[in-house]
């Protein structure tokens, strides 16, 4: 066939890259060749739209053993010799059209990412954004990513410990499904993604390939269309009893010494595993496709080099010890076949039945090398003069208690705010008996990573809302809560993993919102010396009126030297003192109070001051080492009232707090003291014979700290006002997605 740009436009590249594709080889593609093309230089897998603004993230320093995004996922020092591996990617699009399929797959890829180095993973977590959780469509996607994000991970068996859940408008037609894997591993054992060694075979292990996924990388560059239904090809199919057999396969053959690298075969397949091992080992292979394991007929080199069939992996071993890596593999009843060996000429051959199909030098086809790279336009975006009208004088405050428990009753109830009970149940959460959050619940999920003596403290974090208000504080925020997460659950946080989530990045507006997220994002991090080891980003993330909330979502680690140091959330008992501790604001912008009870969509994002933050989250770091505190728990979604509400939760005791005297000290309206979302505050509780320790510390160390009242029996009491028994409120708060969903 004669191939023409059309043909380039056709496989979703541009002119230009038509052009320049015909520059690099000095000729004009064959079919097999632009469809390669097509697939690494796809958003997906070359950032070619958001390389220049992750550059500019803190990627170096701390506890980092690798430099970030040169392997498949992150590796940091746990201390001990140990190192903990970890990763967030994104499986939107394909959730989209088929969200069984979609959610397990970006489960299993993930996985692949972590043992693909030489780690055992040990724990997953997920961040979730829906539709209007009324709406018919918003349950069935609901339902079928929580079905395949428990089929996979609870067959597979690694516990889901945490993640978060948000339903909004903006994400009708474009949910996000985000998943995130922790693994451990002796950080000296580390296995490269990298080719080296002239003559060294090329060995494919795994499943057989098929057509599914063909083209996924390229799919999950585009906009989300009435049409996107019909490429139900480019959604992967997994089997997570072949990936479990898959990582105890691979983890024994990294023991035999034989692998020299290895890569999994995750987004473009073939060639980009081929590609990247190459381009970083600068080195070129020769590739037999029919000698590539398939479950389908007469596949075409092109649907081979692209499919993206799970549960499979790419190896270079050492000449002369196939056999060795044969056996396991065969051992562990899978797929082992060598397809090719090194070469040193830096070019991919692909051969099928000796006739040479396609031949590309590998560099020009990967991020960092031949890649394009671009600088988009970015503009402030119009909605801002809508934010900047806002002023909460214009709002009427909550003037009654009556009508403060009416509001409390809505917010406890509303789907961002309730109990995610109807979906984590559906995780299994103790597989492995290392998930210590089930029965002590704490911020973060803490895991105990058996064999180091240490645990992890483990978060995803964002508030979409508050990005779409001020990317870059919202950006800053996302990681700032995800380090109070791990602070208040008694870890030190020591590196983040990112999945970017945005609309069209041709969109100038929605760049901008990407440009200063991530600055925001960088900034944060910094502050707190958590580099980002790598991540994701997927753009064109659209609905038909625009593009989704700008999410990007911190995936944070955070290390536990001792156990005994885990701090909970929850109330432990009555008579305890209830201590908030950061400053108060009359703020209520940007909450879900403002947004879902007053319908007020647009309002700036909530207070936040970094350095404060970071003050604060050093003080309690110490003061729950000291064993000072009982419980400690941040103020996020819903304001300090919810937050006192899930203190209770958990063994039913409630709480007695006088406002007013509070509020008239410091001018607070009713509204912001109890549902206002102002950043940088922690309630806590401690026994009374601590308080003047605890007030004196905060006095040396500048830390704001406001007496609330006291822990009680059950009752619930709000300035004198008894609002009944906190079984009751957990009962409302349990039940209130269940009672949608039916």
């Amino acid at each position: 066939m004669e191939i023409t740009v059309k043909t380039a436009q056709e496989l979703r590249l541009t002119a230009d890259e038509f052009e320049l594709i015909k520059q690099k080889l000095g000729r004009t593609p064959n079919f097999t060749e632009l469809c390669t093309f097509s697939a690494m230089w796809s958003e997906h897998c070359s950032y070619k739209n958001s390389i220049k603004w992750l550059k500019t993230l803190p990627r170096s320093g701390g506890r980092m053993l690798v430099a970030a995004g040169e392997e498949n996922a992150g590796l940091m020092d746990m201390g001990n010799g140990w190192g903990v591996v970890f990763k967030i990617e994104s499986h939107n699009h394909p959730s989209t059209i088929e969200p069984f399929q979609g959610a397990a797959t970006g489960v299993g890829g993930i996985q692949r990412d972590i043992f693909t180095m030489g780690a055992r993973p040990i724990a997953s977590l997920n961040s979730l954004r829906f539709g209007n959780l009324k709406d018919k469509k918003t349950q069935r996607l609901l339902s079928g990513v929580v079905k395949g994000i428990g089929h996979y991970g609870n067959c597979f068996g690694v516990p889901t410990v945490g993640g978060e859940v948000y339903f909004e408008e903006c994400y009708h037609t474009n949910p996000l499904v985000n998943a995130m894997s922790v693994g451990i591993m002796k950080a000296d054992k580390m296995v490269s993604a990298t080719a080296k060694g002239k003559g060294n075979p090329v060995i494919y292990v795994g499943s057989a390939t098929g057509k599914d996924g063909i083209g996924g990388a390229s799919f999950a560059s585009a906009n989300i269309t009435e049409e996107s239904t019909e490429e139900l090809p480019a959604v992967q199919v997994g089997d997570p009893f072949q990936e479990k057999k898959l990582l105890e396969a691979c983890l024994e053959v990294i023991e035999t010494g034989a692998v020299v690298g290895m890569q999994d075969m995750g987004a473009a397949g073939i060639i980009c595993s081929t590609a990247e091992m190459s381009a970083k080992g600068e080195v070129g292979m020769r590739i037999d496709l029919d000698k590539v394991p398939t479950r389908q007929k007469n596949m075409k080199a092109w649907e081979l080099l692209l499919s993206e069939s799970q549960e499979r992996m790419l190896m270079v071993v050492e000449k002369g010890r196939e056999q060795e890596v044969i056996d396991v593999f065969e051992k562990w009843d899978l797929s082992c076949s060598t397809i090719g060996e090194v070469t040193d000429d830096g070019l991919l051959k692909f051969y099928m039945n000796e006739n040479l199909e396609a031949t590309i030098p590998a560099y020009e086809l990967v991020l960092g090398g031949g890649a394009p790279q671009y600088t988009r336009e970015y503009a402030e975006p119009k909605y801002f003069e809508k934010i900047n009208e806002f002023k909460i004088d214009d709002v009427k405050d909550i003037h009654s208690n009556n009508e403060l428990k009416l509001v409390a009753e809505k917010l406890i109830q509303l789907p961002n705010i309730a109990s995610k009970r109807w979906v984590y149940t559906q995780y299994d959460s103790m597989v492995g008996a290392a998930n210590t959050s089930t029965n002590a619940p704490s911020d973060a999920a803490v895991v105990l990573a058996k064999g180091t003596g240490k645990a992890l403290a483990i978060t995803t974090d964002c508030n979409s809302k508050y990005v779409f208000a001020n990317p870059y504080v919202g950006g800053m925020i996302a990681v700032a809560e995800a380090a109070r997460n791990i602070v208040c659950s008694g870890g030190e946080p020591i590196g983040v993993t990112n999945c970017l989530n945005f609309g069209n990045p041709y969109n100038p507006e929605v760049y901008y919102q990407f440009v200063k997220a991530v600055t925001g994002m960088g900034d944060a991090c910094k502050k707190f010396n958590t580099p980002v080891t790598g991540g994701n980003v997927s753009f064109y993330n659209q609905n038909p009126e625009g593009p989704v909330y700008p999410t990007p979502t911190i995936g944070m680690v955070g290390v536990l030297d001792n156990i005994e140091n885990k701090m909970t959330l929850d109330f432990k008992k009555e008579g305890d003192i209830i201590l908030l501790l950061g400053k108060q604001q009359n703020d209520i912008a940007s909450s879900e109070y403002l947004h879902k009870i007053l319908n007020i969509e647009y309002s700036p994002a909530p207070h936040f001051d970094i350095n404060e933050e970071f003050q604060l989250q050093q003080f309690v770091s110490n003061i729950i080492k000291e064993k000072l505190i009982e419980s400690a728990h941040d103020i996020s979604e819903g304001g300090l009232l919810i937050t006192l509400l899930e203190k209770g939760f958990n063994k039913n005791l409630g709480f007695n707090v006088i406002s007013n005297e509070v509020r008239n000290l410091s001018d607070i309206r009713n509204d912001a003291f109890w549902f206002g979302e102002a950043q940088s505050r922690i309630v806590i509780t401690v026994k009374e014979g601590r308080m003047k320790e605890i007030e004196d510390k905060c006095k040396a160390s500048n830390i704001s700290i406001t007496k609330l009242g006291t822990v009680t029996s059950n009752a619930i009491i709000i300035d004198e006002n008894n609002w009944g028994s906190i079984i009751d409120w957990k009962e409302k708060y349990d039940t209130a997605i269940e009672k949608i969903l039916n």
